[in-house]
């Protein structure tokens, strides 16, 4: 399916998507892949919504480099968010809804990073309206159930 027609090539767009494939700029791809407005689509090794966990989800956001005052501990301040975390990580979860864990999730809400979970093609289309009112979002978005 046609999701847009035009497109600003300077920010990443979701542009057509099926069953087994997505295409961001109009370059198509037929595994997981993460992106935000700009910057590289990077292809992810994932082939479910069940192979993500909570130390994925840090490193997909950069949580793992971000710098760490190793005083924190004493202030129980959260973690320091890298510049230009996302507001919130959309995940499609192929053709199929599968929600994540809290466990997965509550890294990302307890820094005020939301987390939500739909099917591949609502999280395309949400990314694409989120991307155009200038929002800090991120997307990851596996194309399609490898079982069907």
């Amino acid at each position: 399916m046609l999701l847009q027609k035009d497109f600003n090539p300077a920010l990443n767009t979701v542009t057509a998507y099926g069953e087994h494939h997505l295409e961001i700029n109009r370059v198509r791809f037929e595994t997981a892949v993460c992106f935000g407005p700009e910057g590289p689509v990077r292809q992810v090794e994932l082939l479910t919504a069940t192979d993500i966990d909570a130390v994925f989800l840090k490193a997909l956001i950069g949580l793992d480099a971000a710098r760490q005052n190793p005083m924190d501990f004493l202030d129980d301040a959260p973690a320091a968010l890298p510049e230009g975390a996302p507001e919130v990580l959309l995940i499609g979860t192929g053709t199929r809804q599968t929600f994540l864990s809290p466990e997965v999730t509550r890294p990302l809400l307890q820094l005020g990073i939301g987390v939500e979970t739909m099917t591949t093609q609502a999280a395309a289309r949400t990314y694409n309206i989120l991307m155009s009112e200038e929002r800090r979002v991120l997307a990851l978005l596996l194309p399609g159930d490898p079982r069907a």
